[in-house]
C-alpha cells in the first residue's frame, strides 16, 4: 500500500466522518422538529376534542336546559353533601306530588304534572324509539352512491360490477315532546327531500307503531311536523249537558267537549255560522242540534233569537215543539217557511243596506236560526219542482244570510252532491259516525281522512263522536256533543215558554 492509496483511505474516513456528523447532527434537528411537530399535533387535538366537548355541552344545555341543569344539580348534590340526602329529598318531593295528585289533579297536571310526563315519554319512548318507527313507516331518507365499473375484454365483452359504498340513512329528529293528558305531541324537524304530506299518509302505520288508536300529523312551520299520538280516549263517555243558565254568548254557544279535554263551542251568528252535520243513523246528529240551543236558551226565552224547524220526518223536532217559531213537516210547508226567511231577509237588506256591515242582534231583529233535520229528504227526494225550489231557497239563506243574521244548520245521513247539492255552501262541517271511508271527503273535503279524520272508525256506541274542519280549523277536530236526554229537552221547551206565556198573560 502505497502513500497514495493511504492519502485516499484518510481523505475518505475523513469525508465519512464528516457525513456521519452532519447527518447525526441533522437527525438531531429533525428528531427536534419531530417532537415539535408531535408535540403541537397532541395540543391541536386537545384543544380540538376540547373545543368539541365543551360545544357539545354548550349546545346540550341549550337544546336541553331542564334535563342538562338537573344532571348538573344531581351530580353537584352528590359530590357536596352525598347521595343519601339527596334520595332523602327525592322521596319526599315523589310523596308530595303523589298527595297533590290524589287531591288535586287539575292543578297538579297544569303546574307539574304536564312537565314531569312531557319529560319522561320524551327520554323513555320517543328519543330512543321513534326513528326506529320512522324507518320503519319509510320516514327516512338514504343516502346511496353506487359507482358503476364497466370493463371491456379482448372479445367485447362487458363486465358491469356494482357496489353500494358510502350509504347511510337520515331520520327526522325530535325536536320536542309536549304530553297533555290524552295527547303526545311530537315535534319532529324534516331531513331534506321530506314533506309534510310523507307523514299525513303514514299516520296509520306510526299509530299502530305506538300501539294507539289514533295518530294526526300537524304541520307547525316549513319544516317541522307535530306527530300527536293519542294515548287514551278522554270522549269515551257521553258528556253531560249544564244545567239552563243566565248567560249566552250566540258566538260561541257551547256544544260539547274537544278531544284535548276543552270546551267545544260552535258559532251560531257570524262568522262560520251555517254548520252542515253528517252522519249515519243514530250517529248522534240530535245531540249536536239540541246541545247548542240548550245553551242558548236564555236568549231564545229574551226573544234574542228566533228558531225555526224543518223536520221531515216528523219526530225529532217536534218533541220539542214549543221552541219553533216556524215548523214545517211537509216539503210545501218547507218551502213556505223558506219563503217567509227569505222575504224576513230580504226585509233587512232593504233596511239596514249601507247602513251597518252586520245587523246587530235585537229582540226587534233576532238572530234568525233555521234547524233543518234530514235536509237530503227535500233536497232529493221529492218532486223536482220542488226540490229546486227548496235548493235555491237554501242557497239564498247561506251565500246572504250571515251579514244579516240568517243561520242555517242542516243535517245529512248521505252526504253525497245528489243529496246535498248546497253542502259547499256551509263553511263549518261536522262528521260523526258514517258507514263509508268516501263519505269523510264528501264532509269535510279533500285530505280530511289522511289527516286524521277518521270519522268511518268511531264506534257505533260513540253517539255524538266526530269530527269538525271549518273556518278557523287548520287540522281535523275529534269532538264529542253534549248528550240533551228527553227530559233536558222538555226541561227547554218550558224554559222558553213560560216567559212567552207569561207576557201574553200581562
Amino acid at each position: 500500500m502505497n502513500a497514495h492509496t493511504l492519502g485516499l483511505l484518510f481523505l475518505g474516513g475523513v469525508g465519512l466522518a464528516v457525513v456521519v456528523w452532519v447527518l447525526h447532527k441533522l437527525g438531531r434537528a429533525l428528531a427536534s422538529v419531530a417532537e415539535a411537530l408531535a408535540a403541537a399535533a397532541v395540543v391541536f387535538l386537545a384543544l380540538w376534542w376540547l373545543l368539541r366537548a365543551l360545544g357539545w355541552v354548550v349546545k346540550e344545555i341549550v337544546t336541553h336546559p331542564r334535563t342538562s341543569v338537573t344532571v348538573v344539580a344531581v351530580a353537584a348534590w352528590c359530590y357536596y353533601v352525598g347521595w343519601v340526602s339527596l334520595a332523602s329529598v327525592g322521596l319526599c318531593v315523589t310523596a308530595v306530588l303523589a298527595l297533590w295528585r290524589y287531591f288535586h289533579l287539575v292543578s297538579y297536571d297544569q303546574w307539574a304534572g304536564k312537565a314531569l310526563r312531557s319529560w319522561w315519554q320524551r327520554w323513555t319512548v320517543y328519543a330512543p324509539k321513534l326513528p326506529g318507527w320512522l324507518h320503519a313507516c319509510g320516514l327516512s331518507v338514504k343516502d346511496d352512491t353506487i359507482p358503476v365499473d364497466v370493463t371491456v375484454s379482448l372479445v367485447g365483452r362487458k363486465k358491469i360490477t356494482r357496489s353500494s359504498e358510502n350509504r347511510s340513512v337520515r331520520i327526522p329528529r325530535v325536536r320536542g315532546v309536549r304530553s297533555g293528558p290524552s295527547w303526545d305531541e311530537v315535534r319532529v324537524e324534516l331531513v331534506p327531500g321530506q314533506k309534510p304530506e310523507d307523514f299525513d299518509e303514514a299516520a296509520r302505520a306510526l299509530a299502530t307503531a305506538r300501539k294507539v288508536a289514533r295518530c294526526q300529523v300537524r304541520e307547525v312551520a316549513p319544516n317541522v311536523v307535530s306527530i300527536d299520538f293519542q294515548r287514551r280516549d278522554l270522549l269515551a263517555v257521553p258528556v253531560a249537558v249544564p244545567a239552563l243558565g243566565d248567560s249566552v254568548d250566540v258566538r260561541h254557544a257551547w256544544a260539547g267537549r274537544t278531544e284535548y279535554g276543552q270546551d267545544w263551542h260552535l258559532p251560531l251568528y257570524g262568522s262560520g255560522s251555517h254548520t252542515l252535520t253528517a252522519g249515519a243513523s243514530g250517529a248522534g246528529k240530535n245531540s249536536v242540534m239540541w246541545c247548542p240551543l240548550t245553551s242558548i236558551a236564555p236568549a231564545i226565552r229574551d226573544g234574542l233569537v228566533r228558531v225555526s224547524g224543518i223536520d221531515p220526518k216528523g219526530m225529532e223536532l217536534a218533541y220539542g215543539r214549543g221552541i219553533f217559531h216556524r215548523y214545517a213537516v211537509t216539503a210545501k210547508d218547507a218551502l213556505a217557511l223558506l219563503d217567509d226567511l227569505v222575504a224576513a231577509m230580504d226585509a233587512r237588506k232593504t233596511e239596514f243596506a249601507g247602513r251597518v256591515r252586520t245587523v246587530p242582534v235585537s229582540t226587534e231583529n233576532p238572530l234568525e236560526l233555521l234547524e233543518f233535520d234530514e235536509i237530503g229528504a227535500l233536497t232529493r227526494y221529492v218532486d223536482r219542482k220542488t226540490r229546486d225550489q227548496i235548493v235555491e231557497r237554501v242557497a239564498l239563506l247561506t251565500t246572504q244570510g250571515r251579514a244579516l243574521g240568517f243561520t242555517v244548520r242542516g243535517y245529512v245521513q248521505e252526504p253525497t252532491k245528489e243529496t246535498v247539492p248546497v253542502r259547499e255552501l256551509f263553511p263549518r262541517r261536522i262528521c260523526l259516525r258514517v258507514t263509508a271511508k268516501s263519505h269523510v271527503g264528501m264532509v269535510l273535503g279533500d285530505q280530511a281522512y289522511e289527516r286524521g279524520a277518521w270519522a268511518n272508525r268511531i264506534d257505533e256506541s260513540a253517539a255524538g263522536v266526530g269530527y269538525v274542519w271549518g273556518e278557523g280549523l287548520r287540522e281535523p277536530l275529534r269532538v264529542r256533543a253534549g248528550w240533551v236526554p228527553d227530559q233536558m229537552v222538555k226541561a227547554l221547551e218550558a224554559f222558553v215558554t213560560a216567559e212567552r206565556v207569561s207576557g201574553v198573560a200581562a
